[in-house]
């Protein structure tokens, strides 16, 4: 993707690349710029992406294209003034296109998924009339938003897995609730075979299930094991996994790779849950196209399983502590950013990316 320069860093004697923000002489600079910038009715999206210092979050398109996110929130208050900005950057590391807007700092920050040519804006809050899409070179391009629901077939995107559940399908460029998944489905995942992993939370004292659907067909359900409830699903090339919540935090996984003939419950094998004490709808649980399964607890830290399998877990080695790690395929995105707004930067804030399952990382550099 050339995307970033400079060599792998060796996590055996890996620093921060960049230390702004701590102990720098011009804070009090910073903090005005960083007030005119979320003050001002017109940012301009390098005034947002300075102040912000790292995205918020980030999406590939097939070519490789990434889309970043930023959001320079209000530091004093959670309401007031604030502003947001996204940054299309090409396979060879350059900036094609970018935009801010001034915004009201209650208001969620704008996240994309990567599609088929480009990305698609995920809608704000339970309404899908904020969805349109974004081509390669950062053209807008209109979708149709239709409360019929649609049947998930291959090549379709899951939008948002909460309610109010929605996918994209590439082929007509339209957003849609899912069709024929349980009425009290509340969690879902769509694989690239097009079936439909949700979590079903009957109203009777019957215990929580995952289900599997596709072409409108149940396939197959598995009963949560007790004393567990369910919490996030993820799925991808016949691998399926659920959270599983004791309490008030996440205590295992419940996990298929075989399409949902046969399941196991991971209580450990390398992850200690026991210090999984954060809020358990904010767990990292992602499917590498591999299959192995990487898993993020509190403070930043993530495990990543050994192969297809997901019998053993490592804990990832990382530049910075990372506020996000995201997948797409088999590259690493990891996010090092304050865990609240402030006017500096922390140690080794920004994005990095990891192409061989995190044992090295790079900065991503940012090109004209």
């Amino acid at each position: 993707m050339g995307l970033v320069a400079g060599a792998v860093l060796t996590l055996t004697a890996c620093g921060p690349a960049d230390s702004r923000g701590v102990g720098d002489g011009a804070a009090g600079d910073r903090e005005a710029r960083y007030r005119h910038v979320i003050e001002n009715p017109h940012p301009r999206p390098a005034d947002v992406i300075e102040a912000a210092g790292a995205p918020t979050g980030v999406a590939r398109a097939d070519d490789g294209s990434l889309l970043l996110t930023y959001h320079a929130a209000n530091v004093e208050d959670d309401e007031g003034p604030a502003a947001t900005a996204w940054r299309i950057v090409g396979p060879d590391g350059r900036t094609v296109a970018e935009q801010a807007e001034h915004a009201n700092a209650e208001a969620a920050p704008p996240a994309f998924k990567g599609v088929p040519g480009g990305f698609v804006r995920v809608p704000p809050g339970e309404a899908a009339d904020g969805a349109f899409a974004l081509d390669v070179h950062g053209k807008r391009r209109e979708v149709v938003v239709t409360s019929g629901p649609l049947t998930p077939r291959p090549g379709d995107v899951l939008l948002s897995e909460r309610e109010p559940s929605l996918i994209y399908r590439p082929t007509a460029r339209t957003v849609a609730p899912p069709a024929a998944v349980p009425e009290n489905a509340v969690r879902l995942a769509v694989d690239e075979r097009g079936t439909a992993w949700s979590l079903d939370q009957p109203l009777t004292e019957d215990p929580e299930r995952v289900v599997w659907q596709r072409d409108g067909r149940t396939l197959g359900s598995r009963a949560v094991p007790k004393p567990y409830a369910g919490g996030t699903v993820v799925a991808r090339g016949g691998t399926a996994a659920l959270s599983l919540i004791h309490g008030e935090a996440v205590r295992g996984l419940l996990l298929t790779t075989d399409g949902g003939a046969h399941w196991r419950t991971i209580l450990g094998a390398g992850i200690p849950f026991q210090d999984f004490e954060h809020d358990p709808q904010s767990l990292a649980l992602e499917l590498l196209t591999d299959g192995r399964l990487l898993v993020g607890g509190a403070a930043g830290r993530y495990w990543l399983a050994a192969d297809r399998t997901n019998r053993a877990f490592h804990e990832l080695r990382t530049p910075a502590p990372f506020t996000s790690l995201t997948v797409d395929g088999t590259v690493l995105y990891g996010i090092a950013d304050a865990t609240t707004a402030t006017y500096d930067l922390v140690k080794g804030e920004g994005l990095w990316i990891s192409r061989d399952a995190g044992r090295g990382w790079r900065p991503h550099e940012r090109l004209g």
